[in-house]
């Protein structure tokens, strides 16, 4: 039999289970994003997620901590993940009572002594507007991305950073606005059809531009499946139509050198950082 760890419940099939909470003083963005990378570590904890953010007043911290305290109630240490900077909040969470992970506060004093300055207590500093330059880069990029969505407006293709080409369903959009919104990038995307084949160049809209050019792939078992929650039981969806599809998208870009990659088990974080990588885009 198994024995749980102190603050760790065990469920009847084995696993286990604790509540994770992700406290900020602003938008809660950081706290979840470098919280969730050390949580990922540990597949076997099913983990009860809570995002707390615009906790900048103690009457708030101490809010959260009653919440806090009453989950530990149930015979659980919450795990408290905190991108506070206050030490006064910081201090009312410590008595929820969970185990305490503050994730800005020691690499702040670290980098306070090696620059010899102060860090600023002002809040919402990365998730802000700050560089008005960068913000409306971003939005501009965002419009951009809107604009050149599947293969709607041409206008422009010369500016773009990259055009991403794949089959429908093989996750273009939502990369395409991920580059936008994070990074800054003018980003179009294209969707490959029956119309651009059987040719052995890339679609003319395209050609001219293929040095900017990245292909997107799949499987063709996750077209399917993604394709039928589109269209069920049609052509369009089906597995033989799809093996087609991709398999003539993969022999485009190859033919065109085009790089590509299988999205089919990546994130859009993952593809994004593979296609700034291979087309060596910075934001």
């Amino acid at each position: 039999m198994t024995t749980p760890r102190p603050g760790l419940a065990l469920h009847g099939d084995g696993t286990s289970s604790r509540d994770a909470y992700f406290v900020s003083d602003s938008t809660g963005i950081t706290a979840e994003t470098l919280g969730n990378a050390l949580l990922a570590n540990f597949p076997a904890v099913t983990f009860r997620r809570h995002t707390v953010p615009f906790v900048d007043t103690v009457v708030g911290a101490d809010n959260v901590a009653a919440d806090i305290r009453a989950k530990r109630g149930d015979g659980e240490e919450p795990i408290i993940f905190t991108t506070v900077k206050s030490a006064q909040i910081l201090a009312a969470l410590a008595d929820a009572g969970g185990v305490m992970i503050d994730l800005l506060g020691g690499h702040l004093r670290e980098l306070e002594t090696s620059l010899g300055s102060t860090a600023s207590e002002q809040l919402g500093q990365f998730h802000g507007v700050g560089d008005m330059e960068r913000y409306f880069a971003r939005m501009r990029a965002v419009e951009y991305a809107i604009e050149h969505d599947d293969g709607q407006s041409m206008r422009a293709l010369d500016i773009a950073d990259v055009i991403i080409i794949a089959p429908s369903r093989c996750g273009k959009t939502p990369t395409t606005m991920y580059l936008a919104l994070q990074y800054g990038l003018l980003v179009a995307n294209y969707p490959l059809t029956d119309d651009d084949y059987p040719a052995d160049d890339l679609p003319r809209t395209v050609a001219k531009y293929a040095s900017k050019c990245f292909g997107l792939t799949t499987t063709p078992l996750r077209l399917s499946q993604v394709r039928h929650e589109r269209r069920p039981d049609s052509t369009y969806s089906s597995l033989a139509q799809c093996t087609l599809e991709i398999r003539r998208a993969e022999d485009l870009y190859r033919r065109n050198r085009v790089p590509f990659l299988n999205s089919s088990t990546k994130s859009v974080e993952e593809m994004s950082a593979v296609i700034m990588q291979s087309m060596r885009l910075r934001s």
